[in-house]
Formats: C-alpha cells, structure tokens, sequence
C-alpha cells in the first residue's frame, strides 16, 4: 500500500473511531454515568414509558400511539442518529475487506469478538440495528451479527448497575447469567445454521472484498465521504418509515399486550408465556425494562412475568426485527425471536424457582 491510500485509510479510521468515541461518550457513557448516581440514591430511574403510574395503558388510539412514539422518540433520537452514522460508517470509511476479515467466518470466535464489542455500545435494539445491517453489509457471519445486536441490550453494563440498584442484583446476576447464554449461544447456533452452499458464499464474498481492497480507487478520502453521506441517507430512508409506523402501532396497541397489572396476574406459567411474547414484540428504549418491571412489581404483579419481561423487552422488537429483515435470512430471525421468548419463559420460571 503506498503512502497516500496508507494516510487515506488512517484518516477514515481516526474519523470513525472519533465518531465513535464522542457519539457514545455524549450518547451513552456520560449519562449513564450520571444517572448511576440517580439509580442508587433513589432506587429509581423514572416512570414506567409504558404506562407511567397507571395500573394499565391508555386504551388503543390515536393519542396513545403518538404519546408513546413521541415518548419513545425523545428517548432515542440521538442514538438512533449515531447507529445510522456509524452503520454507514462502516460501509464507507472502514477498509472494505476489515469486517469481513474480522467478524465474517462462521466459528465461534467472530461471536464472540462481536458480543464482546456490543457491550461497550449499550444501544436499545432498534438504534443497534443500523450497525447490524452494516456489519452484514460488509460481510459479517450471521452469528455474529446477531451477537453484536443482542449484546447492546441484554449486557448493557449501565443497564446492570441501574438494574441491580433499582430491582436488586439477584435480577442484574440472573441477567448476566441467561444475557450471557443468549448473546454468545445463539450467535453460536445462527452460525451453525449457515448452509454450505452460503457458506462457500460467504467466503467467495470475502475473498473478492479482499481484492477489491487491493485494487479499488474508489475508497480515496473524498469519495468515501461522499459514499458516507450517500448510504446514510439511503439508509435512513429505508429504515426510518418503517420503524416509525410500527413504533406507532405498538403505542396503540399496548393496551392489549399488556392488561391491567395487579395481583391478578400472578406466577401461573400461561401468564409468563403471554408477558415473554409481549416483551419479545414490544420497543423499548435503553433500560426501560428497569421502571416498568418495578412499577408492575409495586402493582403486585408475581415475579414470573416480571422474570419474562427482564429477558424479553430489551433484545428484539417488531421494529427492530423489520429493520433488519433484508440482511438475514427469515428462519433466522423467527428463529432467534422465538428463543428470545424461550429465554424469558425460563428466566420468569427462574425467578419463581428462585423466590426472587
């Protein structure tokens, strides 16, 4: 590589690292930070975005689907904005062949370099999910995709620490625990599940990025910003609608997903079913499974289907699963949705088991 595509590559790589590093510093890492000293002083990190202080959510409408797209909004937008920036990112300014170097063979070590890379991120599902499509844009396995997407949620380090101060660190260990199994033994499987035809594929891709890092003029410095701002606004465009409706939907919808919470709905095994599939469909913003499983817990809901909601609402979302959709086989993402719940139902059998 001579010395002007060498100072080429170190610029693109300085610029994203930055971006990076400032966009989850200002993003993630100082206010969470500073919301650690708010968890532990008051045991508590605010109202429940579901449904507040209420006993149950506002019935379906038109109000109850802005209120909480807008809610939800105001959560997420900035994170949103820096996983498009960055999933772009790495289609434009990170060498060609890097991903698909790194996370792109189908062997456990990719899972677990990407499940190690997603904790420092702790980005809710749906502001992942850019990153995850541009990761399998540039090669990445599948397995390791998928664990750089669930570990965001489910290891989010910030999350633990409200988590443990908030509902008690026998909920955080049993999150650490079953997050761990899920980030690291999924990923795992949804590589096993490749077939050798996508496989052969797959390597056939990564050898021809290889080259094309090689020989490619397209990747100077000028041409990858323009390329950059081009794929963020293809992206944003493209992912952007979709979510919106289906934020929308959801907001009206909760009434019927999540009933009156009270003592009614105890420890009974069809109860934590029904909250696993709820949490599974449901969106979130980072950590807030934490105030609503404390609010229904206050209502005197049973801890099962508090158990399932730990597991369920963080990792997907219908959002989150439609943004994703084109970058992954279908069987893949029913597959991992459906483990998902399987997770929860465990986790709310755990914490009756447990006496939590």
């Amino acid at each position: 590589m001579d010395a002007a595509r060498q100072s080429d590559t170190t610029l693109r790589w300085f610029v994203f690292l930055s971006l990076a590093v400032v966009g989850l510093f200002y993003v993630k890492w100082f206010p969470y930070y500073n919301r650690t000293f708010v968890a532990a002083a008051n045991h508590s990190i605010g109202p429940s975005i579901l449904m507040g202080t209420a006993a149950a959510p506002p019935a379906p409408s038109w109000d109850a689907a802005f209120g909480y797209a807008l809610a939800y909004g105001k959560a997420i937008w900035q994170a949103m904005v820096l996983g498009l920036l960055l999933g772009s990112g790495i289609q434009a300014l990170l060498p060609v062949d890097w991903v698909a170097r790194v996370f792109g063979r189908t062997g456990f070590g990719s899972v677990a370099a990407a499940g190690a890379l997603s904790v420092p991120s702790m980005m809710c599902t749906c502001c992942a999910a850019p990153v995850v499509v541009g990761l399998r844009e540039r090669q990445a396995s599948p397995g390791a995709a998928i664990a750089f997407w669930l570990g965001n949620t489910v290891l989010n380090p910030a999350t633990l620490v409200f988590m443990g101060f908030v509902l008690g660190w026998n909920w955080a260990g049993l999150r650490v625990v079953l997050g761990i199994l899920m980030v690291f033994g999924l990923g795992y499987v949804v590589n096993l599940m490749v077939t050798p035809k996508e496989a052969k594929a797959a390597e056939a891709q990564i050898e021809a990025l290889s080259v094309r890092a090689e020989t490619s003029e397209a990747f100077s410095t000028s041409n990858a910003f323009v390329r950059w701002i081009e794929i963020f606004v293809r992206m944003a465009v493209r992912l952007i609608p979709e979510y919106i409706i289906l934020v929308l939907l959801l907001g009206a919808a909760r009434a019927w997903m999540f009933p009156q919470i009270g003592p009614e709905i105890g420890n009974h095994i069809l109860w934590i079913v029904a909250f696993a599939i709820a949490g599974t469909l449901f969106v979130i913003p980072t950590a807030g499974e934490v105030p609503i499983i404390q609010a229904m817990l206050a209502l005197g809901m049973g801890v099962g289907p508090a158990g399932a909601l730990l597991m369920t609402l963080p990792p997907v979302s219908l959002p989150s699963l439609a943004m994703v959709y084109r970058s992954f086989r279908l069987q893949t993402l029913i597959f991992v949705a459906a483990a998902v719940t399987a997770f929860g139902i465990v986790a709310g059998l755990l914490t009756v088991a447990l006496k939590f």
